[in-house]
C-alpha cells in the first residue's frame, strides 16, 4: 500500500505540472508560438564559367549567322547571366545604329563540354540611338487642335448644300403620264390625213376592163 500510495502521489506530482503548462500556454496570445521569422538569404552572385567566356569564337559565327561580317565590330565583352550561362557583346556597325551591340547568350550543362547557342540579337548600350517615349494624343495635342477638331467632328454631321438631294414634289399621277405617252404615239388629230379612194379601188380591176 504504501508503495500504491507512493505512486499515486508521484503520478499526481507529473501530471500537475502538465496542467498547469497547458492553462498558460492556452492565454498565451497566438503568436507566442509562431517561430521567429529567419532573415533573407542573401542571393550569391553568379560565377564566370571558364568555358563559356572562352567561346568567343563560337558567339561570334552564330552572330554572323544573322547579319554580315561588315556589320559586327569588335567584341564588348562578356556579360555573366547566371551560373553556366553567360553574353558574349559585339559591336553593331549597321548605320543608324549607333551605340548598340550584337549579343549571342551561351550556355552549358552540368558536367558537359558542348557549348549552345541560347539566343541572339541587338542591344542598345548607353548611348545608343533610340525611338522617343510614345505618347498619346490625348497628351501630346494642343487645346486649340482639340477644339478645331471638335468643330470638324460637329460640321461632318450636316449634309452640303451641293450634295444635297432636292426636295421630293408631289406624288405623279400615273394615269396622266399613260395619257401623255399615248399622245405622243398618235398623229395630230389637226393634220391632213391621206386620200383615200372608194371601197375597194385598191382590188384588182376584173379581166378585160381598162384599169
Amino acid at each position: 500500500m504504501p508503495e500504491d500510495d507512493s505512486a499515486a502521489e508521484g503520478a499526481a506530482g507529473t501530471s500537475a505540472p502538465d496542467r498547469s503548462g497547458a492553462t498558460a500556454t492556452a492565454d498565451a496570445p497566438a503568436t507566442a508560438d509562431a517561430p521567429a521569422a529567419r532573415p533573407a538569404r542573401r542571393r550569391r552572385a553568379p560565377r564566370p564559367d571558364p568555358l563559356l567566356v572562352e567561346a568567343r569564337t563560337t558567339a561570334r559565327e552564330a552572330v554572323a549567322g544573322i547579319a554580315d561580317d561588315d556589320q559586327v565590330g569588335e567584341g564588348h565583352g562578356v556579360r555573366v547571366e547566371e551560373d553556366r550561362l553567360v553574353t558574349h557583346l559585339f559591336e553593331c556597325t549597321l548605320p543608324g545604329y549607333r551605340g548598340w551591340n550584337w549579343y549571342a547568350t551561351l550556355a552549358r550543362a552540368p558536367r558537359s563540354r558542348t557549348v549552345t547557342v541560347c539566343e541572339l540579337g541587338l542591344l542598345p548600350g548607353r548611348d545608343a540611338l533610340l525611338a522617343p517615349e510614345w505618347v498619346p494624343w490625348s497628351e501630346r495635342v494642343s487645346p486649340e487642335e482639340k477644339a478645331r477638331a471638335a468643330q470638324e467632328d460637329d460640321t461632318g454631321d450636316e449634309p452640303d448644300d451641293a450634295t444635297a438631294e432636292p426636295p421630293a414634289g408631289p406624288a405623279a399621277d400615273p394615269a396622266a403620264e399613260t395619257a401623255a405617252a399615248s399622245a405622243t404615239d398618235e398623229p395630230d388629230a389637226g393634220a391632213p390625213s391621206a386620200p383615200q379612194g372608194p371601197a375597194g379601188a385598191d382590188e384588182h380591176p376584173p379581166a378585160g376592163e381598162p384599169s
